[in-house]
C-alpha cells in the first residue's frame, strides 16, 4: 500500500505510530488518542514549511502503528519504544543517571547489603531511592557498623579457611568461616536490618530492648552493651525522621533555559520540605521537531482546506519555535514511567497536552495520588522560578565553557562512580610491554586536584612470563597494596585501572587476597571510553564526551600510560645497550636487532636451538651464538637477561 494511502486509512482508535526510513529504521515514535487525526496533521505541518517536520516526512517511507485500549497505555508504550529504538527525531534522555538504592540480597544463603542504581527481579529487597546519592552509602555503612552485615564479594555459599579484615574490625559477623556465627544469629541481624530499612524503628527498638535484657540476665554484658548502643542509634534516627516528616511532602520541581538551539533543565528533589539534591540535563542538538503542535484534522476536506490556508499565509514563521510543553511531556515520560518511586508532587513550568493522562498513569503505577501541575503563581511557582534560575546558570557553565570548580568535579566523580566520599587521592595503574618482553607497570597519583609526580611509582613485573596482562596487573596491585598494608598507610579514595573487565577483576582479586573487600575500584576501557565500576560491571558508566568527569579520568589514564611507556622504553634501551649478543664475534647491531625482534627477549635467544637461530641468521653465526651461551656460560643462571 502507498505510504500516503496508508496514512489516510489509519484507524481512529488510540495507539502508537512509528515512522520508518528507507533502511527500515524507526526515526520517530509518537502516541495519539486518534491515530488517523494525529498522523494526518504531519502532512499539514510539512506543508507549512516546518523544517523538521518537512525533513521527517521526506525521510519517512513507511508507517507502523500499534493499537491500545486507552491513552495511558499509549503513553507507556511510547516511552518503552523510544527507549528501545532511540529514534533520532525524538527527544532522548541522554543523562541516564539514577539515584541509588540499598539492596539486601534476601535470596542468598547469607544476605549482604549493597548500594546499586539498578533494580532487578532477583529476589532481593530494594530500599530507596536516596537523595543525595551519598546518603545510600552512609546507610550501608551504618548497617555494616551496627548490624554487622557485609557487602564484600566473598562467596558465602561455601565456607573459607579464614575471615577477612572486616570481621576483625567488627564490621561483619564472619559468615564466611564456619562456627564464627550461626545461621540463626545471622538471620536475626538481617531481620533487624530489614526493620531499620523499612522505617519500622519502634518495632526494632522493642526487639532490641528484649534481647538486651536477655543478654544482661545471662551476664553477656558485651552483647548487652552492643544492643544498648544500637537502641540509641535507632532512637536518634527515629527522632530526626519524625521532625523532618512533619514539615512537608516530597516533590520534584523542574526549570529550564532555552537559547540558541540548546537547552539546560534543572530538577530539584525536595524531600521532607528540604531541597536535598539537584539534577542537570543538557541537550546540545535539540530536535527541531519541538514546534507548536499542528491542529489535528479528521476529514479530507479539512486537510485540504488547512493546507490551502497554510500555503496562502505569508506570515508563517520560517524557523520552528521551541515548544516547552512538548519537551516536558517527553522528558517526564522517560524519567518517571518506569521508576519504582514517584514523588507525590511534580511541578513543571509549562502545561502540556497529556499532563492529566500522565498523572493518572503515574498514580496507577506508584499506588498513590500524583499531582502533576504547572502553577502560575504562589509559592510553588517561586520554586519553579528558582529551578529556572539555576538552569540558566547551568546553561552558562555548560555552553559558555566556564571551567567547573575542582569541588564540583570531585562531587560529580563521586556521584558517577558511586564513591562513598569525595575523592582526595586516585592511584592509576597501567601495564606496558612488547609481545611480553620487558613487561613493566606504572602507578600515577592524582591528589587534591592535580597530578602528584613525587608519588609516581615504577614496577618491573617479576613473576609473569610472556603476554599476560591480567596476571601482571594482579602482581603489581598485590605488591603495591601489600606494602601499603604492612606500613599502615592510607588506601586511596579510588584505584583506577587502565584496561577492561579482565584487568579490573585481576586487580580486585589481588585486593581481596589482602583483605581490602570494600576498596573503590574502577577501570576505563580504551577506544570505547567506558568506565566499569567494580561490583556494578553490568552497568558500565558511559559519559558525555564533553563531561569534565570523563576528561579527568582520561587525563589520569593517559598520564599512567605515558609514564609506563617511558619506563618501558628506558628498560629496552638498557637491554639493547648492554646486550650480551654484541659480545659474540660476528654479531652486530643489525643481527642483534633481528634476533630480539624474532625471539622477543634475550632469554628466548639463549634457549633457542641452532636450527631455530639459523632461521634468522647464517648457520655459522647461529652456531657461534649457541656455543657462546652453552659453552662459555654453562654455569650462569638461565634467567639473567641483563649485565649487571
Amino acid at each position: 500500500m502507498d505510504f500516503y494511502e496508508k496514512i489516510r486509512t489509519l484507524p481512529t482508535q488510540p495507539g502508537v505510530y512509528l515512522y520508518k526510513n528507507a533502511e527500515g529504521q524507526v526515526i520517530y515514535v509518537g502516541k495519539a488518542r486518534n491515530l488517523r487525526s494525529r498522523v494526518r496533521s504531519y502532512l499539514l505541518a510539512a506543508s507549512q514549511a516546518n523544517a523538521k517536520t518537512g525533513t521527517l516526512m521526506r525521510e519517512a517511507v513507511d508507517l507502523d502503528y500499534i493499537l491500545v485500549a486507552n491513552e495511558m497505555e499509549a503513553l507507556a508504550l511510547e516511552n518503552n519504544l523510544i527507549k528501545q529504538r532511540k529514534p533520532r527525531f525524538n527527544i532522548l534522555l541522554r543523562d541516564d543517571k539514577t539515584y541509588p538504592y540499598v539492596k539486601l540480597t534476601l535470596g542468598d544463603r547469607f544476605p549482604k547489603v549493597f548500594v546499586t542504581r539498578r533494580l532487578r527481579k532477583d529476589g532481593s529487597a530494594y530500599y530507596g531511592p536516596y537523595f543525595p546519592g551519598n546518603l545510600a552509602y552512609r546507610v550501608a555503612e551504618l548497617i555494616h557498623r551496627s548490624f554487622l552485615i557485609p557487602s564484600c564479594k566473598v562467596d558465602l555459599s561455601r565456607y573459607h579457611p579464614r575471615a577477612c579484615l572486616q570481621y576483625y574490625i567488627h564490621r561483619c559477623l564472619g559468615p564466611c568461616v564456619k562456627e564464627l556465627t550461626t545461621p540463626e544469629m545471622y538471620a536475626g541481624a538481617v531481620k533487624d536490618a530489614q526493620l531499620f530499612l523499612e522505617g519500622k524503628h519502634a518495632e526494632l527498638e522493642r526487639s532490641l530492648h528484649g534481647r538486651m535484657a536477655e543478654a544482661a540476665e545471662a551476664e553477656q554484658f558485651e552483647l548487652a552493651a552492643r544492643y544498648r548502643d544500637l537502641i540509641s542509634t535507632v532512637h536518634q534516627l527515629e527522632e530526626k525522621q519524625r521532625i523532618a516528616t512533619a514539615e512537608s511532602d516530597d516533590a520534584d520541581v523542574f526549570g529550564y533555559h532555552y537559547e540558541g538551539g540548546c537547552i539546560a533543565a534543572n530538577l530539584f528533589h525536595i524531600r521532607s520540605g528540604k531541597i536535598v539534591d539537584r539534577r542537570e540535563f543538557f541537550w546540545e542538538e535539540l530536535p527541531e521537531f519541538l514546534t507548536e503542535p499542528v491542529a489535528e484534522v479528521d476529514t479530507e476536506e479539512e486537510l485540504e482546506a488547512a493546507m490551502m490556508a497554510a500555503s496562502q499565509d505569508e506570515s508563517a514563521p520560517d524557523a520552528p519555535a521551541f515548544d516547552a510543553g512538548q519537551f516536558f511531556s517527553a522528558l517526564l515520560k522517560q524519567l518517571y514511567i518506569d521508576q519504582q518511586y514517584v514523588p507525590r508532587t511534580i511541578l513543571v513550568p509549562v502545561d502540556f497536552e497529556d499532563r492529566e493522562s500522565l498523572a493518572t498513569l503515574l498514580a496507577e503505577r506508584s499506588g498513590h495520588r500524583v499531582e502533576l501541575a504547572a502553577p502560575q503563581r504562589g509559592d510553588k511557582r517561586s520554586l519553579i522560578d528558582l529551578a529556572g534560575q539555576n538552569a540558566k546558570q547551568s546553561y552558562t557553565q555548560r555552553f559558555r565553557v566556564l571551567e567547573p570548580s575542582r569541588k564540583a568535579i570531585q562531587e560529580s566523580l563521586a556521584d558517577v562512580l558511586m564513591l562513598p566520599e569525595l575523592p582526595k587521592r586516585i592511584e592509576c595503574f597501567d601495564i606496558s610491554h612488547i609481545q611480553g618482553a620487558e613487561t613493566v607497570a606504572s602507578m600515577v597519583v592524582w591528589e587534591d586536584g592535580a597530578m602528584k609526580k613525587s608519588a609516581y611509582r615504577k614496577f618491573q613485573v617479576k613473576t609473569v612470563s610472556g603476554v599476560d596482562d591480567f596476571a601482571s596487573m594482579r602482581e603489581i596491585v598485590g605488591r603495591r597494596y601489600k606494602r601499603v598494608k604492612d606500613e599502615g598507610q592510607t588506601m586511596p579514595s579510588l584505584i583506577l585501572i587502565d584496561g577492561g573487565l579482565g584487568q579490573l577483576h585481576s586487580a580486585a582479586d589481588a585486593l581481596e587476597e589482602l583483605g581490602f573487600t570494600s576498596q573503590p575500584l574502577a577501570s576505563i576501557a580504551k577506544r570505547e571510553e567506558v568506565i566499569y565500576v567494580y561490583g556494578n560491571e553490568d552497568e558500565p558508566v558511559v559519559l558525555d564526551r564533553r563531561s569534565p568527569v570523563l576528561h579527568l579520568v582520561q587525563t589520569i589514564r593517559d598520564e599512567s600510560h605515558r609514564f609506563a611507556i617511558g619506563y618501558h622504553r628506558k628498560r629496552r634501551e638498557m637491554r639493547d645497550r648492554d646486550s650480551e649478543l654484541l659480545e659474540i664475534p660476528g654479531v652486530g647491531q643489525g643481527t642483534r636487532q633481528r634476533l630480539l625482534t624474532h625471539f622477543g627477549s634475550l632469554r628466548e635467544v639463549r634457549e633457542a636451538t641452532v636450527d631455530s637461530l639459523a632461521a634468522v641468521v647464517p648457520r655459522k653465526t647461529a652456531e657461534a651464538i649457541w656455543g657462546h651461551f652453552h659453552a662459555g656460560y654453562a654455569n650462569s643462571s638461565p634467567l639473567t637477561v641483563l649485565k649487571q
